[in-house]
């Protein structure tokens, strides 16, 4: 998983509240068994509208995704974040999120940074008079080159893992001295020679 410290760039805003997984990646899509390829299919639906936001110039290459509340609501695919990093992504502020998604988007690498719906609506007017963000993860600030600074909350463990990089199988063998003296200090309750 790639480290995510800082992001700077532009954002789309998508301006709608409830997007649930469906919409952001279709159910046909869900074939695949590994974890790219999937960015070219978000928001299936909604690209065949040539005046949906994602098919705006501007909106070419934004790493940060500005929406509505409960964004990644619905089923709990994984492919949904998988999807929003495949094509780009690397930060998505929103409201509220999806607890499941919110989960699968860390996993990912992809940061889900909940503010009020105040703030939101602050960064939406910023980049709409100069689209580019800065989502700093290591000092948990959103700044904006108009010196708009924003706050924001995230806990502990999410923010390691994706300031580090870090995936489930890294975050194991960052303790893998500590396994293997405990493996070396055990003995086993059974004589594993003979049940074999």
């Amino acid at each position: 998983m790639k480290e995510l410290r800082s992001v700077t760039g532009g954002a789309v805003v998508l301006d709608r509240a409830d997007v649930d997984t469906d919409q952001i990646i279709p159910k046909q899509f869900l074939k695949r068994i590994e974890r790219t390829g999937y960015g070219e299919f978000l928001f299936f639906d909604w690209m065949r509208d040539p005046d949906f936001v994602l098919n705006r110039p501007e909106s070419r290459g934004a790493p940060v995704l500005i929406a509505g509340r409960n964004f990644g609501c619905g089923s709990s695919r994984e492919h949904a974040a998988w999807a929003l990093e495949d094509y780009g992504f690397r930060v998505v502020i929103a409201p509220s999120f999806g607890d499941i998604f919110r989960t699968n988007a860390v996993n990912t690498g992809l940061a889900p940074v909940a503010l009020p719906a105040d703030d939101v609506a602050r960064l939406r007017e910023a980049v709409a008079d100069d689209n580019e963000l800065t989502v700093d993860m290591e000092r948990l600030v959103i700044s904006h080159p108009s010196g708009l600074q924003i706050e924001f909350p995230f806990d502990a463990h999410s923010q390691e893992t994706l300031v580090n990089g870090l995936d489930d199988i890294a975050r194991t063998l960052n303790r893998r001295s500590a396994i293997d003296a405990f493996e070396a200090s055990y003995t086993p309750r059974f004589d594993l020679a003979r049940i074999a």
